[in-house]
C-alpha cells in the first residue's frame, strides 16, 4: 500500500525511485516509408533454445551416403574432363584409366543416393517431373545423362568397340561432367543449414577443387608416368584452388565458420589441406621420377579430396545442432538492416 499523501506544499511520504519514468528507455527509429514509433531499449536476452533444442531439425542423412555421394560424384565429373582432354592429347593410357574411374565412380555415387533415398523407385520419381529452381531434381535429370555417357565412353575404349561413337560419348560425359562434380554444392548450400547456406558463393568453387584434385590424384596413381604430366598440374591448381576457397569462405562466414575449424569437420578439413599440399607438391616435384612418389601422391590427393567432402558434411551437421549459429547471424544481419534504415 503506497503512504505518500498529495498536500498544498507537495507530495508528503514520497518514496524515491517509485515514480514512473515517461519515455524512459524509448527511443524513437523510423520504420518504413516515413512512419515512426517507439522501441524499448532492452538489451537482447542470453540466446537458450527450447529446452536446449536444436533450431533447425538436422538432415537425417548419413555420412557414408551423402557425403561419398559427394565425393565420388566429384570424381567421376572430373575425372570425365580429363579423360576427354587425355584423348584429345594422346594419352590413351591415362585417358582408360579415368573413363573406367568415372563409370565406377558414378555408379559407386548412384548407388548411395539411392541408399539414401530408402528405395530405388524414389530415384525414378524424381524422374518424372523437371523442376529448373530445385537442384535436386535438376541433379537427378543431370545423372541420368550423365550415368549412360560415362558408361558408354569406359566400355567402348576397354572393347575397342565403335571407337568414333566412343570418342563422341567421352564428350558428351566431359560436357556434362562439370555439372556433376560441382551441383552437390548447390544442392547443399540451397538447405537451411547455416555452414552450408551462408557459404553459397566459395562451395561451388571448394567443390571444383576438390573434385578436379581427385580425378588428378587418380591420374597420378593409376596411368604411366609419361601420360602423367597435365595430371600433375592440374593437381597444384586444384589444390591452390580448394585451399584458397575454403580460406574465403572461413573469413567470410565469421563465426558461422566454427564448425570448419572445431570439432570432426575441422579434424577433415585440417587433414584436406595437409594431405592437398603434400600430393600436389610431392606430385609435381617427385612424380615425374618415380613411381612410387607419384601413387603416393596421388593417394595423398584422393584422401584429401574425400576428407574435404566429408569435412564439409560433418561441419553443416554441427552448424544445425547448435542454435546460435542460426539465431546470431540473423540478429546481426536484423540490426544491420536497422541501421541501415535510421540513416537513411
Amino acid at each position: 500500500m503506497s503512504t505518500s499523501d498529495v498536500t498544498k506544499q507537495g507530495i508528503r511520504g514520497e518514496r524515491q525511485g517509485r515514480a514512473a519514468l515517461v519515455g524512459e528507455g524509448l527511443r524513437r527509429r523510423r520504420r518504413g516509408r516515413g512512419r515512426r514509433g517507439e522501441q524499448a531499449m532492452v538489451p537482447d536476452a542470453e540466446f537458450t533454445s527450447y529446452y536446449g533444442k536444436p533450431v533447425l531439425n538436422p538432415p537425417t542423412w548419413e555420412a557414408r551416403d551423402i557425403a561419398g555421394y559427394f565425393f565420388l560424384g566429384g570424381l567421376a565429373g572430373a575425372g570425365s574432363v580429363l579423360a576427354a582432354g587425355a584423348e584429345f592429347t594422346g594419352r590413351p593410357a591415362a585417358a582408360r584409366a579415368l573413363k573406367v574411374s568415372s563409370l565406377l565412380a558414378i555408379s559407386g555415387s548412384t548407388a548411395a543416393l539411392i541408399h539414401d533415398l530408402g528405395r530405388p523407385s524414389r530415384f525414378y520419381n524424381m524422374l518424372r517431373v523437371m523442376r529448373p529452381t530445385s537442384p535436386m531434381s535438376m541433379g537427378s535429370w543431370l545423372l541420368a545423362a550423365y550415368g549412360p555417357a560415362a558408361g558408354a565412353a569406359a566400355v567402348l575404349d576397354v572393347t575397342g568397340l565403335f571407337p568414333r561413337l566412343g570418342r563422341i560419348a567421352a564428350g558428351s560425359a566431359a560436357v556434362l561432367g562439370p555439372g556433376v562434380a560441382t551441383y552437390t554444392a548447390v544442392l547443399a548450400t540451397n538447405t537451411a543449414v547455416p555452414a552450408w547456406h551462408d557459404g553459397f558463393r566459395e562451395m561451388p568453387f571448394v567443390f571444383a577443387g576438390s573434385a578436379s584434385m581427385a580425378a588428378a590424384g587418380l591420374a597420378l596413381a593409376a596411368a604411366p608416368r609419361a601420360e602423367a604430366g597435365p595430371a600433375r598440374t592440374v593437381a597444384l591448381l586444384a589444390a591452390a584452388l580448394e585451399n584458397a576457397a575454403v580460406l574465403r569462405m572461413e573469413r567470410r562466414l565469421g563465426m558461422v565458420a566454427e564448425p570448419y575449424k572445431t570439432g570432426r569437420g575441422g579434424r577433415l578439413m585440417r587433414a584436406a589441406k595437409i594431405l592437398s599440399v603434400a600430393g600436389a607438391v610431392g606430385g609435381a616435384a617427385l612424380g615425374g621420377r618415380s613411381r612410387t612418389a607419384a601413387v603416393a601422391a596421388g593417394t595423398a590427393l584422393l584422401a584429401a579430396s574425400a576428407c574435404t567432402r566429408f569435412g564439409v558434411f560433418y561441419a553443416g551437421m554441427q552448424s544445425a545442432s547448435d542454435p546460435k549459429y542460426t539465431v546470431v547471424p540473423q540478429r546481426e544481419r536484423r540490426d544491420a538492416r536497422e541501421g541501415v534504415t535510421r540513416l537513411a
